[in-house]
C-alpha cells in the first residue's frame, strides 16, 4: 500500500441535519503521491455531494498543480499553512485551475484578500465561533447531536464529523412502513406466494413506488423498466429483491433528523458489497449488503440491536456479525468501520488483516459513495 494514499471520510451536514458534502481525508506521505491516488479515482469520483479535499497533515505544494480536480471539489488549506510564503504564492496559481478552497482551523487570523473560502471548518471543541469568517462556518469536533444544535443555535451553518451517531432522539416503536417492510422480507426469506407478498406491498403505495424507483435507478443496471413487484420477482428473484427491500427498510424513516444515519447505513452496505467480492460468491455479497446496511438498524429503528434483529429472519452470518459475535462478514465491518475515523491506523490494521491494497479500498469506498448519492436517500 506505500504508493497509494489511504482515505478516509466525514459527513458534512446542514442545519437540517442531512448529508450536504463528503469530507475526504487523504492520508498520504507526500502531496505527490495524494495527487496520484486522487487522480486514479476519477471514473469513481462521487458528483452527487460536494467534495472536500484534506491532505491531512501535509503542506500544499506544487504537486497540486498537477491534479484534474473535478468540478464538485474542494481543496482543504489548514490556516496555519498561510503563514509560509510558498504556500501563499501557490494559492492563487491553483485559484487559476479552478480550484475550490476551504479554510480550517481558523480563529479569525488575517487572510489573503484576494482569496474566496467557501467554507470555514472551525473546532468547536477550543475555538469560538469568529465573529466575522471569511466563509460558511462548519463546526467540528462535536461530540453528539445535543452539541451540533447548540453549535447551530451559536450561529454555525453545520458540522463536520460523526457526532450524529450520538444522541439520536428516535421514536422507540416501529413506524407503520418499518413494521410492513419487515413482515414483506421474512415473507421473502419463507418463499411465500406472490399474492401474499404482493397484497402486503400494496397496502403502502408510497413504499411500492420507492422500492420501483430503486430498482429502475440507474445504479441497478437493468434493461427494461420493471413495472410492478411481480415483475420485479420475476426478474431479479427472492434472494436480490430481498436485498432491495432491506435497504428499503434502512431508508423508510420519515424523521429527518435520521437523514445521515440512513445514508451512512447504505454507504457502508455498498462498501462490503464492494471490498468482499474477491472474497465470497456473488450469490452471497448481498448478505454482505444488508449487514453494512443493518448495522445501525438499532439507532434508526431507536432500539438495542438484539431486539432489531428478532423481529426479521436473517441469515446466521449476518445475524452474528451484527449481534458482535466475530462472524465471518465481522472484518468487513470493521473495514467500512474504519473508514469512518479520523485516523488511518485502523484502517491500515484492517486493510491488512483482509490483504487489501489501498487503492481496492479507495475504490470501493467512493463508489460506495457514487451508489449511495444516486439513490438519494438523505
Amino acid at each position: 500500500m506505500s504508493h497509494t494514499a489511504l482515505i478516509t471520510r466525514e459527513p458534512v451536514i446542514n442545519q437540517h441535519r442531512r448529508i450536504t458534502a463528503n469530507r475526504l481525508i487523504v492520508h498520504a506521505d507526500s502531496v505527490e503521491q495524494a495527487v496520484s491516488s486522487l487522480d486514479g479515482l476519477a471514473d469513481v469520483w462521487p458528483e452527487q455531494h460536494m467534495v472536500s479535499v484534506s491532505l491531512h497533515h501535509l503542506l500544499p505544494d506544487r504537486a497540486l498543480l498537477e491534479w484534474l480536480v473535478p468540478a464538485n471539489t474542494m481543496l482543504e488549506i489548514p490556516t496555519a499553512a498561510l503563514g509560509y510564503p510558498e504556500v501563499q504564492a501557490l494559492l492563487p496559481e491553483l485559484a487559476g485551475q479552478n480550484f475550490q478552497f476551504n479554510l480550517s482551523w481558523y480563529q479569525g487570523q488575517a487572510l489573503p484578500p484576494e482569496l474566496a473560502w467557501r467554507f470555514v471548518l472551525v473546532d468547536a471543541r477550543h475555538d469560538p465561533l469568529p465573529l466575522d469568517p471569511p466563509g460558511l462556518t462548519l463546526a467540528w469536533g462535536l461530540p453528539d447531536l445535543q452539541a451540533f444544535d447548540a453549535a447551530i443555535e451559536k450561529g454555525y451553518t453545520g458540522a463536520s464529523g460523526w457526532f450524529f451517531l450520538d444522541g439520536l432522539p428516535l421514536a422507540s416503536t416501529l413506524a407503520p412502513s418499518q413494521h410492513q417492510i419487515i413482515q414483506v422480507l421474512n415473507l421473502i426469506r419463507k418463499n411465500a406466494e406472490i399474492r401474499e407478498i404482493e397484497a402486503l406491498l400494496k397496502q403502502d403505495v408510497a413504499l411500492s413506488y420507492k422500492l420501483l424507483r430503486y430498482i429502475n435507478g440507474a445504479c441497478f443496471g437493468l434493461r427494461c423498466e420493471i413495472q410492478s413487484f411481480r415483475h420485479a420477482l420475476t426478474i431479479l428473484g427472492y434472494d436480490k429483491l430481498w436485498k432491495w427491500l432491506s435497504m428499503l427498510l434502512v431508508s423508510a424513516s420519515r424523521d429527518s433528523s435520521a437523514a445521515a444515519l440512513m445514508q451512512t447505513s447504505i454507504v457502508r452496505g455498498r462498501f462490503m458489497e464492494n471490498i468482499a467480492a474477491s472474497f465470497f460468491p456473488a450469490d452471497e455479497l448481498d448478505n454482505l449488503f444488508i449487514t453494512g446496511a443493518f448495522s445501525l438498524l438499532d439507532l434508526l429503528l431507536g432500539t438495542d440491536m438484539p431486539k432489531a434483529l428478532s423481529r426479521m429472519q436473517l441469515p446466521g452470518p449476518v445475524h452474528e456479525t451484527l449481534l458482535g459475535q466475530n462472524g465471518i462478514y465481522t472484518p468487513f465491518l470493521q473495514l467500512a468501520g474504519a473508514l469512518e475515523a479520523q485516523s488511518k491506523l485502523g484502517l491500515q490494521e484492517a486493510a491488512a488483516e483482509l490483504q487489501l491494497t489501498a487503492d481496492q479500498i479507495n475504490r470501493a469506498h467512493l463508489e460506495a459513495l457514487c451508489f449511495a448519492g444516486t439513490l438519494q436517500v438523505s
